[in-house]
This record gives C-alpha cells, structure tokens and sequence, in this order.
C-alpha cells in the first residue's frame, strides 16, 4: 500500500495504490486510485475520482465515490463505493485502530470488508467476496520512520470461494507481514 496527498485541510487531491502478491512470484492484484477529496465535517473527508485495476488482466477502469476519516474512539474509517466501466458496482470498508504500548510502540488492527455484484468473468460471486483482518506491530524509530511486523488473514466467501476452489487455489489465506511504514 502506498498513498500521497496533496493539499491543504479543506481540499486535497490523492493518490493510493495497493497490491498483492507472494514472494517470487508475479503480482496477482494492483490497482491505483487518484480522488479529489473535499473536507465536510470535522475529521471527515467526501472523495470523488477514479480507480484503474492494473491486475488482474483485463485492465479496468472504475469511478469511485468515497468517505474517509476518524469515527468516534479515534477508529480510522475509509469506505469507497466503485462503479466499474461495464456498470458493475462494488465497495470496501476498511477499518483500523491504533493501540500505543508506549510513545514508540503501536499495535495496529485492521479489517478490510469487499462486497461486489457477480461477475462471472472473474469468478467472483454477489455479495461478500472477501475479507481481511490483520494486525501489526511497529516500532517508530522516528514518527517518520517505522518498521513493523504482523499477520494478515484473507478468507473468500460464496461464489468467489468456490470459484478459487475449482481453479485450484485457496480460500482462505494466512501470511506474515513485514515492511516499513514512512512519511516525510
């Protein structure tokens, strides 16, 4: 996950992308979105813009429509609604929490929730597709700068789980994440 804004407190303008895939092997799902995100209440943003799915293949183009913030007990909501270039409608919910051991030490759950129409092409049901909840241990070295370590739990549902079973992959998918969280 990588995201940059630009901008001041009322409007700003950014761009985030994501990706999967397992070490040594090619990328199995890139997306990159670039919003325009307006100020609406306090510690609340509306985000409009458009989202291109790199991978899988066919490349796709999808309109997005968002709200990002912080929900009371300083949960951090992001929940974006895509309409896809063939009409197809999808969303995510992503939610997470901060828990300080101390000033440098931060225990941060995160769950992530995909609902979609059905879309054949890709083997994916209607409904709840999928969903991820992980946690992650960070040290900040400098507020700037955090390595962390987790685990990342990823579970298909419905339709796009038996669609992964007869293609021969898993449906549920556990992995141990490490990386470097950084701003300047």
């Amino acid at each position: 996950d990588a995201q940059a804004w630009y901008g001041g407190d009322f409007n700003k303008i950014w761009l985030k992308t994501e990706g999967d895939g397992a070490q040594g092997e090619p990328v199995e799902e890139a997306d990159i979105e670039l919003l325009y995100s307006r100020n609406v209440a306090a510690f609340w943003d509306v985000q409009a813009g458009i989202r291109y799915d790199l991978r899988p293949q066919p490349e796709q183009a999808h309109l997005a429509v968002g709200l990002q913030g912080l929900a009371p007990y300083m949960f951090e909501l992001n929940t974006t609604a895509y309409l896809r270039e063939d009409g197809l409608l999808s969303a995510t919910l992503e939610a997470e929490y901060e828990l300080l051991f101390t000033q440098r030490l931060i225990l941060q759950p995160r769950v992530e929730l995909s609902v979609q129409g059905e879309d054949e092409d890709s083997g994916i049901g209607a409904g709840l597709t999928t969903s991820q909840a992980g946690i992650r241990l960070r040290y900040e070295l400098r507020r700037e700068f955090a390595p962390y370590v987790g685990f990342s739990w990823t579970q298909k549902y419905g339709d796009t789980a038996d669609a992964a079973r007869a293609a021969g992959e898993a449906s549920s998918i556990n992995a141990v994440v490490v990386g470097i969280r950084a701003w300047f």
